[in-house]
């Protein structure tokens, strides 16, 4: 069941439950997102959103035991649809959010990129160390809440995260793509950030 956590009385943001890396769920290709939403589908995307807002915030997140997350799928609450949201912090410390439904990449850089201190994953709550080769830039077509197609060219961090969340739609997790023999496996061959 879903908790509530309260903050000066008012009611902030849902306590997720983020499924673990070792629940089957994970493992499962998602489903077409079909339109309109329901009422229940955009709460869910809403607590998402503010959940992922509430764990970038230090106060929150030592308050609450949050893990500090930017994006989240479907599947990791256990909604086996194929959308995933990301909350990004701004330099002036609001947050912008991102949602995609039915997400496809449709153009992507030559250049590849990795996370120098390792990806991480809210369904992974352990140290990995390795490499994932990500584009560095990508252009990703999705549908909005309302339905309504929209492109948008990502890059860097952004652009790690969208693939990140895409391969939870098809039952992947990031640690299935980390050479198991050799770690860093041709780190040389990609830029670091």
């Amino acid at each position: 069941m879903l908790e509530y956590l309260l903050i000066w009385g008012v009611i902030m943001f849902k306590n997720l439950k983020i499924l673990d890396e070792k629940d089957k769920r994970l493992r499962q290709v998602s489903k077409e997102v079909t339109f309109p939403l329901s009422k229940e589908d955009k709460e869910t995307i809403k607590d998402a959103m503010e959940y992922l807002k509430y764990s970038q915030i230090d106060e929150y997140a030592k308050k609450y035991d949050l893990r500090a997350g930017w994006g989240m799928s479907a599947i990791q609450i256990g909604v086996l649809k194929r959308w995933f949201v990301i909350v990004e912090e701004q330099e002036d410390g609001t947050f912008k959010n991102y949602f995609f439904a039915n997400p496809k990449i449709i153009s992507s850089s030559t250049e590849k990129i990795y996370v120098e201190q390792g990806e991480g994953c809210l369904s992974v709550n352990r140290e990995v160390v390795g490499i994932i080769p990500r584009y560095a830039r990508v252009t990703v077509e999705a549908r909005d809440m309302d339905g309504n197609k929209f492109t948008l060219r990502l890059r860097e961090d952004l652009a790690i995260c969208v693939q990140h969340e895409m391969d939870h739609l098809d039952g992947i997790l990031f640690i299935d793509r980390i050479d198991k023999k050799n770690p860093f496996k041709d780190a040389e061959l990609y830029r670091a950030i």
